[in-house]
C-alpha cells in the first residue's frame, strides 16, 4: 500500500478511535483491518494491561515478544504467568545467531556502552531485525506507547502509518498516565513484572537498564549513560533515525 494511502487510513482511523476506550480502540482496529495484526510486548507493565484486554476480550490480535537474549530474569516469569493466566501464547523472536557472533566479535559482550553508534548496533542486531521478522506480512501492529512516557512520545497519535514497514500502528493506551496503568493492572490483578516496584518504571535489557532517582523521568533508567535525546532503541523510529510521528492530519 503507497504511503498516502496508509496516511489516509491512519488519519481516518484516528478520528474514529481517539473517542474509545483502550479495549474498544483495539477492536475497532481490528474491525478495519482484513490482515493480520500482532502486538509485540515488552513484558513492561503497560504491554501487560494491553495483553490482558486483547486475552479477555478475545480479540484476533496475535501476541509476540523480542527476546534479546540479555533480558532480565523476571521478565521470563512475567512471561511464563502471562501464558498460564491467559491461556494464550506469546510467540518469540530471537536475534540471528550469526548476527550478534559478529556483533560481539566486532565491539565485546558489552561494547554498547562505548558509543551511541555501538548501542545502536546491538539494539539492531538484537531488536530492529527481530521485529522486521515479527512484523513481516502484518497489516497491523500493535504498541503500548504513552504520550507521557517522553516529550518525543508525545508527538505521536493512537493511530499513525508506518509508511516503511508499510502498515497502521495503533497505541490503544496513548492518552493513559502511568498512575492509570498501575492501578487498572492492580484491580484485574494483572502479573506485572516484581521490578516495576524497585524504581524500574520501564524495563529493556538487564545491561541497559536501571532504577530512576526520584524526580527522574521515566526513561531515564533506559541507556543512562547518553543523553536524552538520543536514547530510542530503533522499534518505533523511521528511517531517517527520529521517532515516527502523527501527520497533521492526525495531530
Amino acid at each position: 500500500m503507497s504511503a498516502p494511502d496508509l496516511d489516509a487510513i491512519a488519519a481516518s482511523l484516528n478520528a474514529r478511535i481517539a473517542p474509545l476506550e483502550a479495549p474498544a480502540r483495539l477492536a475497532a482496529l481490528r474491525a478495519a483491518l482484513p490482515g493480520r495484526i500482532i502486538f509485540t510486548t515488552s513484558l513492561g507493565i503497560e504491554d501487560q494491561a494491553i495483553t490482558h484486554m486483547i486475552a479477555t476480550e478475545k480479540i484476533d490480535i496475535a501476541l509476540a515478544t523480542l527476546d534479546t537474549g540479555r533480558l532480565f530474569p523476571e521478565a521470563y516469569d512475567v512471561w511464563t504467568r502471562t501464558e498460564e493466566r491467559y491461556g494464550v501464547a506469546i510467540a518469540p523472536y530471537f536475534p540471528d545467531g550469526a548476527a550478534v557472533e559478529a556483533l560481539v566479535a566486532r565491539q565485546g559482550v558489552n561494547g554498547f556502552y562505548n558509543s551511541i553508534e555501538a548501542r545502536k548496533a546491538c539494539c539492531e542486531a538484537r531488536k530492529v531485525e527481530p521485529l522486521a521478522r515479527a512484523l513481516d506480512g502484518a497489516e497491523g501492529w500493535i504498541a503500548g506507547l504513552r504520550a507521557d512516557q517522553s516529550d518525543h512520545r508525545g508527538a505521536l497519535a493512537f493511530v499513525t502509518a508506518d509508511n516503511a514497514r508499510g502498515l497502521i500502528k495503533l497505541s490503544p493506551i496513548f492518552d493513559w498516565t502511568r498512575e492509570r496503568v498501575v492501578d487498572y493492572v492492580a484491580r484485574h490483578a494483572i502479573p506485572v513484572n516484581p521490578l516495576h516496584d524497585k524504581g524500574f518504571v520501564s524495563i529493556g535489557c538487564a545491561p541497559c537498564t536501571r532504577a530512576i532517582l526520584p524526580g527522574e523521568p521515566e526513561r531515564a533508567g533506559r541507556w543512562w549513560w547518553e543523553q536524552e535525546d538520543k536514547k530510542e532503541c530503533g522499534l518505533h523510529v523511521g528511517p531517517d533515525g527520529r521517532l515516527v510521528r502523527a501527520n497533521a492530519g492526525n495531530a
